[in-house]
Formats: structure tokens, C-alpha cells, sequence
């Protein structure tokens, strides 16, 4: 029966099949798209926004603030310019922003006009997200789908999960590593990149051992102290035969982890090593 006939006959399936190519699609169907994962760019009716649009380095930083608490309900003026800019933030700092993020995302907008983009209640402010495609959002939705069907449809899960590793660019916001308000949304993004690394090589491991070695490659690049990826990437080796490689794998494990952390591996990693040496 082929895949086609499968989707079919399994309603279910299909379905999740849909979900996943609505996620990806609606990129195209938003007026607004945002990129945060390894880089920031903006692109407003299918066109990149160019950086020095923006004017103000402050324009860019409310944005992608809005951008982080996006999930969030709708932030007091006061809060936002306190989250930002601290201290040294003024009233006038964030009505010089606000008009720098207006002029590029709402070029013709009269000056009493809604925002396109951005809702404004009183003194709060939140970002419109019926309005944007944003790609942190649709990397946690695929993930979301991809956790849900592991357990009963795995060519689904293993589907969703690729296509949010796609999605992951690198680092959230690089260019505000340094910033109090982008921390925990890196961290967290941080850490489902990583888990769905390892689901992703855990559904393939069996079938695909050289692409688990290339993932869990790129997951030690996102956190070199991840034991997990150093086990899968120890068995994908012996799978394909390659013991030195496993070995070396570990000694890796072992070097890093004592290295930044000052401990030894799990007993888990030991256990598989020491099956891996005899």
C-alpha cells in the first residue's frame, strides 16, 4: 500500500499531514513574517525589510521585545519601557520607537489610524499574531504535533520534527544575547531544539544511523553538554560498524563534562560504553 493510500484510509493521518503543511504555508498567507532563530528579518507583503529602515536601534529592540512576549497578554507602556531600556528608559524614548516601528511596518498609516500590526488598549501594547507569521511559533506547533503523534503515528512525528529542526536557525535573537528580556525565551527555545533532536533520532535510530550521527552533530553544537545526544550518537556508530568512532565519542563525553562541569558521565553512558569496549 503506498503512503498515499495509507493518509487515506487513515483519517487521522491525514489530518496531521495537513496540520503540518498549514503550519509551514501560513508564512505565505500573513502579511507580515518574522525570522528570529539565527538571525532577525522582517518581511512585510513578501518583501525583506532592509536594516537600516528601521532608523533606531530602539525601534528594532521594541519590536523584537513585543516579538518575545508574544504569548503574553497585552504589556503597560511603563512595564515595556522598564523591561527594555531599564533606568534609562524614557516616555519619549518608546513614542520615538513606537513611531520608528509604525513607519516601517505601517508605511501609509494615517496618524489617528490602528496600527496594522501592533493593538493598542489605553497605555498597553501587544503584537496582532492573526496578522504575523512568526517562526518561533510555528517551530513550537510542529514540535507540538510532532510530541502528540510519537506514540501512534511515527512517520508523522518523525515529519513534524524535521521540520521544525529546519526552522531552527541558531540562536534566538543573536544580537541580544546580552539582553535580560530575550534570556529565558532563548533558553526555552533552546531546550526544545534539542529535544526534538533527540525524539527526531530516536524515531530513525534503527533505520537511519548515519542521519542520527549528523543530528546529534548539530545538537552538540547547540549544547555540547547534552549526554543523551553523546549516547544516540555512540549507538549510531556501532550500528554502522564504526567502534573507534563510539569510543571516541565518549571520550569526548567523558573530557567535556569534566572539562566544564567538573563530573563523569551518567552510569547510562558508562554502561553503553563499556558494552561499546567488549
Amino acid at each position: 500500500m503506498t503512503k498515499s493510500h495509507q493518509s487515506l484510509n487513515n483519517p487521522g493521518m491525514s489530518h496531521s499531514l495537513n496540520t503540518i503543511q498549514q503550519i509551514l504555508s501560513a508564512k505565505d498567507k500573513k502579511p507580515l513574517s518574522i525570522r528570529t532563530l539565527g538571525s532577525f528579518e522582517v518581511s512585510l507583503d513578501h518583501l525583506i525589510v532592509e536594516r537600516k529602515s528601521w532608523g533606531r536601534d530602539k525601534s528594532i529592540q521594541l519590536i523584537q521585545f513585543l516579538l518575545t512576549n508574544f504569548h503574553r497578554s497585552a504589556l503597560h507602556k511603563e512595564k515595556i519601557i522598564d523591561r527594555i531600556w531599564e533606568e534609562l528608559g524614557t516616555d519619549n524614548d518608546f513614542k520615538v520607537a513606537l513611531h520608528g516601528v509604525n513607519k516601517v511596518l505601517n508605511p501609509n498609516k494615517k496618524t489617528r489610524n490602528d496600527s496594522r500590526f501592533i493593538l493598542r488598549q489605553g497605555q498597553t501594547y501587544q503584537l496582532d499574531m492573526a496578522n504575523i507569521w512568526l517562526d518561533t511559533f510555528a517551530f513550537q506547533e510542529l514540535i507540538k504535533l510532532g510530541n502528540q503523534c510519537k506514540a501512534d503515528e511515527s512517520s508523522i512525528a518523525v515529519e513534524a520534527y524535521r521540520q521544525a529542526i529546519n526552522l531552527y536557525g541558531g540562536t534566538y535573537l543573536p544580537e541580544r544575547i546580552y539582553e535580560d528580556w530575550s534570556s529565558a525565551e532563548r533558553e526555552r527555545l533552546q531546550l526544545l531544539a534539542m529535544n526534538a533532536h533527540i525524539s527526531l533520532a530516536q524515531h530513525i535510530e534503527n533505520d537511519n544511523p548515519d542521519e542520527v550521527i549528523r543530528l546529534m552533530e548539530k545538537a552538540l553544537s547547540i549544547d555540547p553538554l547534552w549526554e543523551d545526544a553523546y549516547r544516540l550518537k555512540m549507538s549510531a556508530f556501532m550500528k554502522n560498524g564504526n567502534r573507534p568512532q563510539a569510543i571516541l565519542t565518549y571520550q569526548k563525553c567523558e573530557d567535556i563534562l569534566m572539562e566544564e562541569l567538573g563530573v563523569k558521565p551518567l552510569p547510562q553512558t558508562k554502561n553503553l560504553f563499556t558494552q561499546i569496549v567488549r
